[in-house]
């Protein structure tokens, strides 16, 4: 028969625990402060994506239970968050106002130790690191039932900035109004992409509404506070900044309806083993030239996981093509496709080297 356990007994465990717990995060908050001392006398950036890679990729594997993956990386992201601000006080831009889903993955990704700066543009993201407001920013990408986020491609083509990390993060899509009256809805306020990945929900259950475009949906979410005949089409948290009631949830047409978001700063990550590498070229205007540039990669076996053309804006039926490959820059096989690609077009530019998303990321 087992012994009877005593609930005293077993919480002093825990406080010993606890004790034991703390001493070792103020240990490793001591040894990344002298990191970054090490880092700033070598002028070198002090978040490194290349090393929270590893970091995170090492806990999994270390991680015997009873705690999930999920939950232990989540611990980490706020250990790491506090001790990247022992380095250096950090500053990271994104697309808002608050409550935004860039907002969330911001959060996501760096934590609740650092600041964070709203911006009411994708361009203004940018701007704001390149001055030095902000020692990164976050940006939508892509989504997986929409596609790409084309202002933010047409923006790299010009910034000197370059991509740092990737999230891919699940979105979850509501209905939310001031006085939580469907019938009362005339206007429906989103981002274009939330529009475009909720339309088959609009379709059947508001085709009378109006919808009106917004840079965000935490804008949305402001703009419907303010009318009794409104309705916004964004997250949950929102709701619960902006005082709205939650009409639908997860009115999104994709279950499976996964956004994905680009860490930007000014220094290219290193070398983590799992990498991909974003590019933009423009090609001569010839017969095959397209192909011609793609068997750069072919030949040498690198595998190229999304291609995307844009207008050049400049030129009439002229196009920059965005291309992602696994692996990094710095690898041999790379850099010699890259150089040879170089000699075939008018321009080419590496966006980034960075360590490669979890699609799981929850």
């Amino acid at each position: 028969m087992c012994p009877k356990k005593n609930l005293n007994d077993l919480r002093k465990k825990i406080d010993k625990i606890d004790s034991t717990i703390i001493n070792l995060i103020n240990k490793r908050g001591g040894i990344s402060r002298e990191i970054g001392d090490v880092k700033k006398g070598r002028n070198q950036a002090l978040y490194s994506p290349d090393r929270e890679s590893q970091v995170y990729s090492g806990i999994r594997k270390k991680n015997s239970g009873p705690l999930l993956d999920g939950s232990v990386e989540a611990i980490y992201r706020e250990i790491m968050s506090a001790c990247l601000s022992l380095e250096k006080a950090m500053k990271i831009a994104y697309l808002g106002p608050e409550f935004t889903f860039t907002h969330q993955v911001s959060m996501k990704k760096f934590g609740s130790s650092v600041d964070y700066l709203s911006c009411d543009s994708i361009s203004g993201v940018f701007r704001e690191v390149e001055k030095g407001n902000a020692d990164y920013g976050v940006v939508p990408i892509e989504n997986s039932t929409e596609g790409a986020v084309n202002h933010t491609l047409d923006v790299f083509i010009d910034s000197p900035l370059v991509v740092c990390s990737e999230v891919y993060f699940p979105i979850c899509h509501s209905l939310l109004s001031k006085k939580g009256n469907m019938k009362a809805i005339k206007r429906i306020y989103s981002n274009p992409q939330v529009f475009g990945q909720c339309r088959g929900w609009i379709e059947k259950h508001l085709p009378q509404a109006k919808l009106r475009d917004t840079k965000s949906t935490g804008e949305a979410a402001q703009i419907a506070a303010k009318h009794d005949d409104a309705a916004c089409i964004a997250s949950e948290l929102a709701a619960a900044k902006y005082r709205l009631k939650v009409l639908a949830k997860a009115i999104e047409d994709s279950a499976s309806n996964v956004t994905r978001f680009l860490v930007i700063g000014k220094n290219m990550s290193k070398i983590s083993g799992k990498d991909k590498t974003s590019i933009v070229f423009s090609i001569k205007d010839k017969p095959g030239a397209l192909y011609d540039m793609l068997s750069s990669f072919k030949k040498p076996g690198i595998n190229l996981t999304k291609i995307e053309s844009r207008p050049s804006k400049k030129k009439a039926w002229k196009y920059y093509f965005f291309v992602d490959m696994q692996g990094h820059c710095e690898t041999p096989k790379i850099a010699r496709a890259l150089k040879t690609l170089e000699k075939k077009c008018h321009f080419v530019k590496i966006m980034g080297s960075y360590p490669r998303g979890k699609l799981n990321t929850v």
